[in-house]
């Protein structure tokens, strides 16, 4: 039992501290620099040892939420020329950097896209800047919102009129059936009384 229990410890111990593929790891670093990684391709995680990541010279328009986090001993990132597209997407990574201690090392990590914020130093965007474009991924879930609440409210309508109708169907199958009850009733009591038989009061 105790084997098997270091056996899975080591196992998970192995998992953790793994090199992320297609990354190089050396001594608490890990070099995925330069692999033309998108965010698609990007580890989706890191040893919990790693204090260096590089990540410069890739492809990422942003990264995933969470990447960074759980790192207790990350010291810094190298996120230098990648094509960053600051939209909703790009706010895990802002609000990453602007955690950071040493924020003079990030001013160089600014915006590729779109346009109108394109060479803008990414911590210092404002939220209001980031929201706008992409205002159109908050009216697409306000459309789909509304439009569950109205099958929902149809729903609940043709569920109302199902209720009704069986209580009213219901209510006149009990009517039917008291007063059958009550005509069989009515019908049995004469028969009952002509089936009496009748006393012979003639004596001999």
């Amino acid at each position: 039992m105790k084997l098997c229990l270091l056996l899975l410890l080591a196992s998970i111990s192995q998992a953790v501290s793994r090199c992320p593929s297609p990354c190089r790891c050396s001594s608490g670093t890990v070099d995925c620099s330069n692999m033309k990684l998108a965010t698609q391709s990007l580890p989706a995680s890191f040893p919990a040892s790693t204090e260096v990541i590089r990540l410069e010279q890739n492809n990422l328009n942003s990264i995933p939420n969470g990447v960074l986090d759980r790192l207790p001993n990350l010291r810094e990132v190298y996120l230098k020329h990648n094509p960053w597209h600051c939209d909703c997407n790009i706010l895990y990574l802002r609000s990453w950097l602007q955690a950071q201690q040493k924020r003079s090392q990030y001013r160089e990590v600014t915006c590729e896209s779109p346009e109108p914020l394109k060479g803008r130093v990414i911590m210092y965007l404002t939220e209001d800047e980031l929201v706008t474009t992409c205002q159109y991924w908050y009216c697409n879930l306000a459309l789909v919102s509304q439009l569950c609440l109205c099958i929902f409210i149809i729903v609940q309508g043709i569920l109302l009129i199902f209720v009704v109708f069986s209580l009213r169907r219901f209510q006149r199958i009990a009517r039917e059936a008291r007063r059958t009850a009550k005509e069989l009733q009515q019908n049995s009591e004469p028969y009952a009384y002509d089936n009496i038989p009748l006393c012979n009061y003639n004596r001999t």
